[in-house]
């Protein structure tokens, strides 16, 4: 899967963006749904947890993908 990201064209600084961008994604939709429901917490925290998981796996995507640069 990697090699084939790598031969799309797509980098390890974007998939460290992506992570970047969904831990900020995940603080909005936190901050959204929880304005949105000012009693219901538990579903606000489940929102920005669930978003919030994604971040490690495009910073993994990022490392793997590194190293596919580093052998070209």
């Amino acid at each position: 899967m990697l090699k084939a990201l790598h031969e799309m064209g797509v980098r390890s600084d974007h998939a460290y963006l992506a992570g970047l961008g969904s831990i900020v994604l995940s603080l909005i939709a936190w901050l959204s749904s929880r304005r949105a429901s000012r009693d219901n917490k538990p579903q606000a925290d489940r929102w920005g947890i669930f978003i919030g998981h994604w971040a490690p796996t495009f910073f993994a995507i990022g490392v793997g993908l590194r190293l596919e640069e580093q052998d070209d």
